[in-house]
């Protein structure tokens, strides 16, 4: 360890001696490209405002749900974190000492893509200069307090820091999308909206009638009745695309995409509606209320070839493993948790109808490995509406980036993938995301250049198109 903290040229590539050089010749042709970041999170008002960060605990700690939920699974409790309701017992509200505690649990990130992307933004975007630890804590809080004290530290001023052309955020369905209408205007192209319907999909969910309600504000169009309601879902649809809007987004926990009969889809909304606060009827079952989610993806496809709004998908994940812990922090917050997911029987309903539309593109995403080789690669490799999205969440892991490519690449190729979607709300970590993505893809790249499987102007170009290309055409307006 030397006194001044760096980070080694060559991380992440290729270890052998072969496949190293030729690696480290396809990052350098792709290491600079733009990045198009067409599937986050990052709130919108960040970019809308452009106020200065308020301090390194609120832009890297407190966000960032696979930081805080590593620090949990060693003791550490959210409220200690800065994150959930300020009234919540034991919450801190002194960032100081959020991030003393970030960096007191430095080593459990170790082997982790966490550790990779922390890294790449305390040197490389923040300037810090000694290794996270107890010790170090308030040095390196008060190095990035200072950077983030300057005006070139401010988000807009980032976004071209980061070389980022062009980044969608993810909104509800009710949104006003008054930022992005000021956005379009002071930053044409840049700050994209994306369509997120999935509260209003789930009647099971205890805010599902409130959620219409703000449905029917902000389309103008009342949801008391099935016919109203996929109209205001329509409404706001075409608002996200007047808006810039290129996708929505759907984070369902099955892939079934079953359509049912209108006059039943009609009768489980009503008795979804009757049941709520104020109504006398009874709930839905559990199996009523998945049929009537799966009816509504459907619904979503068939939209989507109307208004070219491309769908991505990426079922399979059990929000809120511990409830008790969701209720007293939050939405996304109760430790979501993969699960088995099964999409060759579940996207055949909405494929068979729009699979070869030339109107319609769904971008499939998993966090179920078993998947890549077996069922989404072959998919993606035959119908043509449909793009194999990128390692997603748990994924996002050097390793498990090789894994995908070795899977889904001999059965599908790269054209029929999506390029790397970074999916965080950490804004910070966005550079460092899509440069871990880079240097993997140079890596496998380099093996196959190293076996004479590709030549290497060959594996050049496609590095490029996965990190740029493919992107761009995948979320393209269709």
């Amino acid at each position: 360890m030397t006194d001044t903290w760096t980070l080694h040229p060559d991380r992440a590539l290729p270890a052998d001696p072969v496949t190293r050089p030729i690696a480290r010749e396809i990052y350098a042709a792709v290491q600079d490209l733009p990045i198009v970041s067409m599937h986050g999170h990052v709130d919108v008002t960040a970019f809308a405002d452009d106020e200065p960060f308020p301090d390194p605990a609120q832009l890297l700690v407190v966000p960032d749900h696979y930081l805080t939920r590593m620090l949990v699974s060693q003791g550490a409790k959210l409220p200690e974190l800065g994150v959930g309701p300020a009234v919540a017992p034991g919450f801190e509200s002194d960032p100081r000492e959020i991030f003393r505690r970030f960096c007191a649990g430095w080593k459990h990130f170790r082997g982790t893509p966490t550790r990779y992307w922390m890294e790449h933004e305390l040197v490389e975007i923040f300037g810090v200069t000694v290794r996270p630890s107890a010790e170090t804590a308030d040095q390196v809080y008060d190095q990035i307090a200072e950077r983030l004290a300057d005006p070139d530290f401010r988000p807009r001023a980032l976004l071209d820091r980061f070389g980022i052309e062009v980044i969608a955020t993810t909104d509800p369905a009710w949104s006003t999308l008054d930022e992005h209408t000021r956005l379009a205007a002071e930053l044409p192209g840049r700050v994209l909206p994306t369509f997120r319907p999935d509260p209003l999909l789930h009647p099971a969910r205890h805010t599902w009638r409130d959620d219409l309600e703000k449905l029917a504000k902000a389309s103008g169009i009342a949801t008391d009745s099935y016919a109203g309601y996929l109209a205001a879902l329509r409404e706001r649809r075409a608002a996200f695309v007047a808006a810039g809007g290129l996708a929505t987004d759907h984070g369902h926990f099955s892939a079934d995409t079953t359509p049912l009969p209108d006059e039943v889809a009609r009768a489980l909304f009503e008795k979804a509606l009757a049941a709520g606060p104020t109504g006398d009827g009874a709930a839905l079952s559990t199996a009523e209320e998945a049929a009537f989610s799966a009816h509504m993806l459907f619904q979503m496809a068939g939209m989507a070839t109307e208004d070219g709004l491309v769908m991505q998908f990426h079922p399979g994940v059990l929000r809120d493993h511990d409830p008790a812990v969701a209720a007293a922090f939050g939405p996304d917050k109760g430790y979501d948790i993969p699960v088995t997911a099964e999409f060759t029987q579940g996207l055949r309903p909405v494929l068979e109808a729009f699979g070869n539309s030339e109107n319609f593109r769904m971008i499939a995403f998993t966090i179920d490995e078993d998947v890549y080789s077996r069922e989404l690669a072959p998919l993606a490799g035959v119908y043509p509406a449909l793009r194999l999205g990128a390692p997603w969440w748990f994924l996002d892991a050097p390793d498990a980036m090789r894994r995908f490519r070795e899977a889904a690449t001999e059965t599908a190729g790269f054209s029929n993938m999506s390029g790397f979607v970074d999916d965080t709300r950490a804004f910070c970590s966005i550079p460092a995301r899509h440069d871990l993505a880079r240097r993997v893809d140079a890596g496998y790249l380099a093996r196959l250049v190293a076996e004479h499987r590709l030549d290497l102007d060959e594996a050049v170009e496609t590095a490029a198109d996965l990190a740029y290309h493919l992107p761009k055409a995948a979320y393209a307006a269709r």
